[in-house]
């Protein structure tokens, strides 16, 4: 019961926070891109102070970022890691769902932040286009956050990376490095919240240029190191 009562005020007081926070973006919108990512960064900071103070989630960085431009290859269990993989590598592109930069109002605020599409189909038309996207991380100099797997997955599974990680991967010849997280250990979904660490894991970056079927393998188990059947 206390673990739901912790999760509701936590979902009552986030949501409440991002409405204007989400409706004033087009503004700093006005005033470019280092001042949209100002203000993502105001966002991303009121949900690690209530998950922090409301919930009882801290979190743990093991391995550090390295500096420079990479593609960034992170396991995806929770909204968690959406909002706080944007402020700790620093504004990157962030490839994510087509539906969601085609909605209305959030569409336009995802893409002055730096927004790549992709469609869940993976046909090769959709593929083509998130390349295209892609090219602009090159010209900006920008690093590329994907959660490879697609979608978030459950404690204990690791699905098999999508078709466009390796296309994404050799269009842009950056190197990668891995994130593994366990992130749904607290960040429940269905179910209540719960306290506790999570942990982010920096692994040590992979080079460009690999065949797909190594590129794969390699990202696939680096980001799924802290699932429990990795020990």
């Amino acid at each position: 019961m206390i673990a739901w009562i912790r999760t509701w005020v936590f979902r009552i007081l986030f949501y409440a926070a991002s409405g204007p926070i989400v409706l004033s973006a087009p503004v700093s919108a006005w005033f470019g891109q280092r001042a949209m990512h100002v203000h993502a960064h105001v966002w991303i900071a009121t949900h690690r102070f209530l998950a922090r103070w409301i919930l009882g989630v801290r979190v743990r960085v093991e391995g550090k970022r390295p500096p420079g431009t990479y593609l960034f290859a992170v396991k995806h269990q929770a909204m968690f890691e959406t909002l706080e993989m944007a402020q700790r590598i620093d504004g990157p592109l962030i490839v994510m769902k087509r539906e969601l930069i085609d909605m209305p109002f959030w569409g336009r605020t995802a893409r002055a932040y730096g927004a790549i599409g992709v469609d869940r189909d993976a046909s090769s038309k959709a593929l083509r286009q998130m390349l295209k996207e892609a090219a602009v991380a090159r010209k900006q100099n920008r690093s590329v956050l994907i959660f490879p797997e697609g979608t978030r997955v459950p404690v204990g599974e690791a699905p098999p990376l999508r078709s466009g990680f390796a296309g994404l991967y050799k269009a842009l010849n950056m190197a990668v490095v891995p994130v593994a997280l366990d992130s749904g250990h607290c960040m429940r979904r269905p179910g209540p919240n719960r306290p506790g660490i999570i942990t982010i894991r920096f692994l040590d970056p992979i080079p460009p240029g690999l065949p797909r079927e190594e590129i794969e393998a390699r990202v696939h188990a680096a980001i799924n190191a802290l699932e429990p059947a990795a020990g």
